[in-house]
């Protein structure tokens, strides 16, 4: 064989190998890394199944974790995918603080990682790409403005909230917005504030004990999910009470439970915060992969629904 017909080969081959190279990694499938909260509410159950559905239909590979509501938990899982050499990682913190060091770990590994749903507290905005999830102080805010639009009775209201988990970023952000907007109205004023963890259970409980301190001085119930609200209601009714009447009640997340409770009478207005973040994560995943620019911040369109709206709209929603 000659030499020039010899390095055609060659050359031949390299092109041919280059470009089957190029195809690979044109199909590699993406291995996401997402470590959940937990499985608390009926919102976050809804958040999963999106996150699940929505890595099939893209054609990502998904390793999926519940902490059970346990940073640490959440932390050994992001660990344990920086370990596996996953391309992306993504997680809903179940507290704002306490991140720096595993992020640190993640960024030194090359691996880019999306928060959704929750934000974290964190000196170095560079530990993660982007946040995708709701404006948890707008949602605060529409609920205390319903509630200065919409109360009729006059002289002082008495409101109770069952806060969130301690420390968790729509915690502290519902309870911010909701106090911003009623301040303007001093007569509106939180009597009592406890967590409620966002489960039922734990809201019934501590409604109970609103209810055996306050009594029929409660005017008010703002829970910071509807979850919450619905233990609530179960323990104003066990008081002889009737939910929605003799104690207004406003909510969060826009879950059918909530839109049930309100076709029922019992629940006065939830305010929505959409748990559908599986497709816009899953095209996070792909851009930043791509080595796109995202946005810093990506915000979901939500609504606020009250009782007179539910029957209408609730064959519309999807969780």
């Amino acid at each position: 064989m000659s030499i020039s017909r010899r390095c055609v080969l060659t050359l031949a081959g390299g092109l041919l190998l280059a470009a089957t190279a190029g195809v690979q990694a044109a199909d590699k499938k993406i291995t996401l890394g997402f470590a959940q909260v937990g499985a608390e509410s009926e919102w976050r159950t809804a958040n999963t199944q999106s996150i699940k559905q929505s890595a099939k239909e893209a054609g990502i590979n998904l390793k999926f974790s519940d902490a059970q509501q346990k940073q640490e938990n959440q932390i050994k899982a992001i660990r344990s995918y920086i370990a596996q050499k996953v391309d992306v990682i993504a997680f809903s913190p179940v507290v704002e603080s306490g991140w720096e060091t595993v992020l640190q770990e993640a960024k030194a590994a090359k691996i880019p990682v999306i928060l959704t749903d929750r934000a974290v507290s964190v000196k170095d905005d560079s530990l993660y790409v982007t946040f995708i999830g709701s404006d948890f102080v707008e949602e605060g805010r529409r609920a205390g403005k319903w509630l200065l639009d919409n109360y009729k009775g006059q002289g002082d209201v008495n409101i109770v909230e069952l806060q969130g988990t301690v420390g968790s970023a729509p915690a502290i952000d519902r309870k911010n917005g909701f106090e911003e907007v009623i301040k303007a109205q001093p007569r509106f004023k939180i009597i009592r504030s406890q967590t409620g963890d966002f489960t039922r259970a734990k809201g019934k409980e501590v409604m109970e004990a609103f209810l055996k301190a306050e009594g029929k001085k409660i005017n008010v119930l703002y829970a910071h999910n509807d979850d919450m609200a619905i233990g609530a209601i179960q323990a104003i009714e066990e008081a002889g009470l009737k939910p929605g009447k003799d104690i207004i009640i406003i909510s969060i997340d826009a879950v059918k439970g909530a839109f049930e409770a309100m076709i029922a009478g019992k629940l006065n207005v939830t305010v929505e915060c959409n748990p559908q973040l599986g497709p816009q994560l899953m095209e996070a995943a792909k851009a930043v992969v791509a080595g796109k620019q995202l946005p810093k911040r990506i915000v979901t369109k939500e609504g606020v629904f009250p009782m007179e709206v539910a029957a209408k709209e609730f064959p519309n929603r999807k969780y």
